[in-house]
């Protein structure tokens, strides 16, 4: 156990050495490029290899330097306004996940260990020359015993160790840079590596995507427009994906799609709907919808593929979407404000007229555009910067659906630029309001309530007996210590009369009840009773409405 400690200490300091040569080098010629001697001494030089970089390019050299885990990362903080700055963002974005292709003949030994047989006694045919490479794995070509033609994604070796090692890193790093920086607190950097670190190794587990790719074939296995690839789940790994090969055409070759005959618009509108179907009736969305991820069919069928990264969104996040999608159409920006609000789970905000006031003004800059061409992707986008402005904390599901849906609004608009997302996204908003009020949703959640009151009142008993019997152990010591004792003074002796009012008619229902059950003289029992019980209510309704107000 003490080597194996010993061998994961000496990779975390190789590997730190190795991060820290990366950005000393960088850092160095940043230096350089910014220092008048430097300049004058290297500058010309510098200015002939063409090699001048700004901040934020330098910024992407080195990441891209760094390696999968660094560049992720940065793909991550391109579509992230409240971290970064939008120069930036601008150019994290062009970050791309290619490498250096592994070794097809070490590629070829990790399928067979996956599979833990030669690969020729399970593919009738199988190209060893790789398709495709990206930073996490590479994808071959292959066409199984049965016939059906498949491709191989094979995870690269070590990966995941790799990654492990780096976000042991960057949690570090993010560490001290919050104690260092107090002022960081609000980014909560901490909290972002973690929320990275624990969706990249989902990403590193291939049964994780299969899984996804199940839950697509689901949903549209009754929809006709899309198609989801068949995985072989017997032959798929942790490390090693087997699935349907797609035959079709990338959405951004225009001319060939024309060329054999397919309806652009009809594709648009239909991509369209099936993202917004995912988005807003399933709320479990393909997160990076680009033209490298989809297929066009015969019969104009769009198929999906590449479902490493996907979106869950909670009831409230859908429903800030329908809000928001009304809103707009109403022009009502007091709505989106609090369709906002909700989404951050704010509740009382102290600047709430402020924030109407710069979403009204964003909402009249677009006014002379019809609802029917507006950019709505653009539109959520603004709204999410003026809300990352008034430092309100934005789950981060939302931004991946941000970067969904401006990915689909560029996909849909490269088919057919007449198309607007505002008008699809309508029908799925008025459905999910009507379904919000539905009666019989909104007498569950009555009956929810009353439930829980029932239960809060049946446990009462205990809960106080538990809490008392811990006293006497000593179990229990809180001290409070107070500047000014008054106001807490007139808070308890207010709680203690209520308690006691509450006590004395409870007491009264009881016995009066009991008169009735038990009593000799009914007359006096049933009026007892009676004064009991609207005593009762109206302590109950009072102490309602002063809890409210």
């Amino acid at each position: 156990m003490r080597i194996r400690t010993l061998i994961i200490a000496y990779m975390q300091l190789m590997r730190a050495l190795q991060i820290a040569l990366v950005v000393l080098k960088h850092a160095l010629r940043e230096w350089r490029s910014r220092s008048f001697m430097m300049n004058a001494l290297f500058g010309r030089m510098s200015r002939a290899r063409k090699t001048v970089h700004t901040t934020q390019e330098r910024l992407r050299l080195t990441i891209e330097e760094l390696g999968p885990t660094y560049i992720k990362f940065g793909q991550i903080l391109a579509d992230r306004p409240d971290m970064i700055s939008e120069r930036f963002r601008n150019e994290l974005k062009k970050l791309q996940s290619k490498a250096i292709p592994l070794d097809d003949s070490l590629a070829m030994s990790l399928i067979e260990r996956e599979l833990g047989q030669p690969v020729e006694d399970v593919f009738a045919w199988i190209d060893k020359q790789c398709l495709a490479s990206a930073s996490i794995g590479q994808t071959y070509r292959a066409r199984l015993k049965s016939g059906e033609e498949v491709i191989l994604k094979i995870q690269r070796p070590l990966i995941e160790n790799k990654i492990k090692l780096d976000l042991y890193l960057m949690r570090h790093l993010a560490r001290k840079a919050a104690l260092t920086y107090p002022e960081m607190a609000a980014i909560d950097v901490v909290g972002l590596v973690d929320e990275f670190g624990t969706n990249i190794l989902k990403e590193l587990n291939y049964y994780t995507e299969a899984s996804n790719i199940q839950r697509f074939r689901t949903m549209f296995a009754e929809d006709k427009r899309a198609h989801i690839p068949v995985v072989y789940h017997e032959f798929t790994t942790r490390r090693l994906l087997v699935m349907e090969y797609i035959e079709g055409i990338a959405p951004d070759k225009l001319s060939e799609l024309r060329e054999k005959g397919y309806d652009l618009e009809l594709i648009a509108a239909n991509g369209a709907d099936l993202i917004l179907k995912m988005i807003l009736e399933h709320g479990f969305f393909h997160a990076d919808p680009h033209p490298g991820n989809i297929f066009i069919m015969p019969g104009n069928v769009i198929s999906f593929i590449d479902f490493g990264m996907t979106g869950v969104l909670r009831p409230r996040h859908m429903a800030f979407l329908a809000d928001f999608a009304m809103g707009f159409a109403r022009s009502d920006s007091k709505s989106i404000t609090h369709s906002l609000l909700h989404l951050c789970d704010v509740k009382f905000f102290d600047r709430e007229e402020d924030l109407q006031f710069e979403v009204d003004q964003m909402m009249k800059s677009h006014s002379a555009i019809p609802f029917e061409k507006i950019d709505f992707s653009r539109i959520i986008q603004e709204c999410l910067n003026i809300i990352v402005k008034y430092e309100l904390r934005i789950p981060s599901s939302i931004f991946l659906l941000a970067k969904a849906l401006a990915t689909l609004q560029k996909f849909a608009m490269d088919l057919n630029p007449e198309i607007s997302l505002g008008p699809v996204i309508l029908p799925y908003a008025r459905k999910l309001l009507m379904q919000r009020y539905d009666p019989r949703r909104l007498a569950s959640g009555i009956y929810d309530t009353l439930t829980d009151y029932f239960a809060l009142i049946r446990d009462f008993p205990s809960n106080v007996n538990e809490i008392l019997y811990k006293i006497k152990q000593g179990k229990i010591r809180h001290e409070i210590d107070l500047h000014n004792p008054e106001p807490t003074r007139q808070a308890v002796r207010q709680f203690s009369q209520r308690i006691s009012l509450v006590v004395l008619l409870s007491g009264m229902l009881l016995a009066s009840a009991a008169l009735v059950i038990w009593g000799e003289n009914r007359q006096f029992a049933h009026t007892a009773f009676g004064v009991s019980a609207v005593l009762n209510l109206w302590v109950a309704v009072k102490l309602i409405f002063r809890t409210r107000v």
